[in-house]
């Protein structure tokens, strides 16, 4: 039998897959230690790693970015930009102020019906190419062919963001005063029609705000149409509050052609939702209560055949909602909230990442497994980044942005990106690969347009497509630290080299063994193929490599050879 000194071990470090830093041993086609290294799937195919793009400014801006969208009308593309507290139209090289007023704080939008639609905590805007305007609430008729003293039907509810209802009667000819279907109505004057003739306030009619009664002059004669309504009245009644509860909101998501709304911090557990096909209308019985506890809700993720609605976590253990349309007999279609089976709480954000509902919890990046037909369970989806990603300063305030088939999860100017095309198996459960990243700005908003990552900063807004020869990042993989399969003997590297497949102008080789500092080998310059690196180290437990530049280069693989020599001795 062979004796184990003497034994060449042949380490080849290929298939590079992405980082780990759990701080435990670490497989060799993962590096414990990377900085702006990532697969190009687009351009390479994912056949090596290599250093990342670089930002390009785009445009200056004097405050800073909070949203950053794009928008279409007819032929003209342009960006709609909020801008500290104002909002900006760029097209070209022109910007053009739309409002001042915005709140100071990360903004969403949404386009409906070719409408651009923004709200920031504090405002709920839109904008058609020309005007923009708050929103202005859609006029509900809450009742109609009512009688002169009431009665008729109870058509449409009350909308939280219009003070206006309609009320539509039959004449008698013969009433003078009609009894609305609310009292203490504002002290405006309402607006009547009589067989769609417009009268006039005064002359025609008074109004008792506190009754909620209008006293024609003459009684309205009745329709020409037995049972018609020929009388319409629109009057104001404000509810203090009721626009806020949207306005307010902080969250939003389109889901079954409704806006749904929440992040409100007077209401932190409800949800709210427009009507079909009319962000204006937010009926005052359209909102749920997302468990009984206070809690306030972190996100909401259309997604495996439902609307989730993810909130920190509570005592009551109640965290994970979902909401399934459902046809009533009296109210049509609603959305009953429905409590899942999971009991982990969402501390930042989620997202639906390519049919995958991923959300952030105090123990990292979660995944719902199922969809709402079968018990839900969650599955941890990132191991090998928790021990830096959860030691973040602002991870409670991360942003999300898929990108090339990544999910980008951004804190200030790092970036931990979910490689979709890499996963893999932890235990009993698929989990993503990672690379990680350090841009030169903190970046405040996101955007990705036709395949560009844009990003907003505190000074501008930049785009991440700078590919030339010419940039300068610093970027580095190492390897793990490799004890050659036998962590009890020594070992020697063969002194034929180190043979390297790598691409680049400027590419540093280090290495390291047992505890102590790397040591340069050499910098190899306008590197094309493969290069042998001479390391020539003895008596070594366990050996790292390093491959650093702060210009551009590919690395492929790594073949490192090393002999078994006698036990390891302190």
């Amino acid at each position: 039998m062979t004796q184990v000194p003497g034994t060449l071990v042949t380490r080849n470090y290929a298939n590079f897959r992405g980082v780990d830093f759990s701080n435990k041993e670490v497989s060799l086609v993962r590096s414990p230690d990377s900085l702006n290294m990532w697969k190009d799937y687009k351009n390479n195919l994912g056949r090596c790693i290599e250093t990342r793009p670089d930002i390009e400014l785009v445009s200056t801006y004097d405050n800073t970015i909070y949203g950053l969208f794009f928008y279409k009308v007819g032929n003209i593309d342009m960006q709609i930009v909020h801008c500290g507290t104002k909002l900006y139209r760029v097209e070209g090289e022109v910007k053009t102020e739309l409002f001042t007023g915005m709140k100071p704080a990360r903004s969403q939008s949404f386009i409906y019906n070719n409408i651009f639609y923004i709200k920031d905590g504090i405002n709920y805007l839109k904008y058609d190419g020309e005007t923009l305007e708050e929103v202005v609430g859609y006029i509900p008729t809450t009742s109609m062919a009512r009688n002169p003293i009431g009665g008729g039907t109870a058509h449409e509810d009350v909308n939280m963001l219009s003070p206006y209802r309609k009320n539509t009667f039959v004449g008698d000819g013969e009433s003078t005063i009609y009894y609305l279907d609310a009292k203490e109505i504002d002290d405006v004057s309402p607006i009547v029609k009589v067989n769609e003739t417009l009268l006039t306030p005064l002359e025609d009619y008074n109004w008792d705000t506190e009754m909620g009664k209008i006293t024609f002059n003459e009684p309205p004669e009745a329709p020409l149409t037995d049972g018609q309504a020929n009388v319409e009245i629109m009057f104001k009644k404000t509810v203090v509050g009721h626009a806020d509860r949207i306005k307010k909101c902080t969250i939003l998501t389109v889901f079954d052609n409704r806006v749904f709304f929440s992040g409100n911090q007077d209401f932190p557990n409800v949800v709210w939702h427009s009507s079909l096909n009319d962000p204006s209308y937010c009926s005052d019985l359209d909102y749920y209560n997302e468990g009984l506890d206070l809690a306030p809700v972190k996100s909401m993720v259309a997604g495996n055949n439902a609307l989730w609605v993810l909130k920190e976590p509570s005592q009551a253990n109640t965290t994970v909602f979902y909401h399934n349309p459902v046809i009533d007999a009296e109210y049509g279609k609603i959305y009953p909230s429905v409590h899942s089976s999971i009991s982990t709480g969402c501390v930042a954000s989620g997202i639906n990442f390519n049919d995958d509902i991923v959300f952030f919890s105090d123990r990292g990046m979660e995944a719902i497994s199922s969809d709402v037909t079968t018990e839900q369970v969650i599955a941890h989806r990132s191991s090998l980044i928790d021990a830096r990603l959860l030691n973040e300063s602002d991870y409670k305030n991360l942003i999300l942005e898929e990108w090339e088939g990544y999910l980008l999860i951004i804190i200030d100017n790092k970036i931990y990106l979910a490689d979709s095309r890499q996963m893999f198996t932890n235990e009993t459960h698929p989990e993503y690969e990672f690379f990680y990243w350090e841009l030169s700005k903190a970046i405040t908003c996101t955007q990705v347009k036709d395949g560009i990552f844009y990003l907003g900063t505190s000074e501008g807004i930049y785009k991440l497509t700078n590919n030339s020869e010419e940039r300068k990042i610093d970027a580095y993989w190492t390897t793990p630290e490799d004890e050659f399969k036998y962590p009890q003997y020594q070992k020697t590297t063969n002194k034929r080299g180190c043979v390297i497949d790598m691409n680049g102008k400027e590419i540093k080789v280090s290495v390291k063994t047992d505890n102590k500092e790397f040591e340069d080998i050499n910098i190899y310059e306008t590197t094309k193929e493969y290069v042998v690196a001479r390391i020539k180290k003895k008596k070594w437990k366990s050996i790292q490599l390093k491959f650093s530049s702060n210009k551009p280069f590919k690395l492929y693989s790594s073949t490192l050879e090393s002999y078994v020599g006698g036990y390891v001795k302190r």
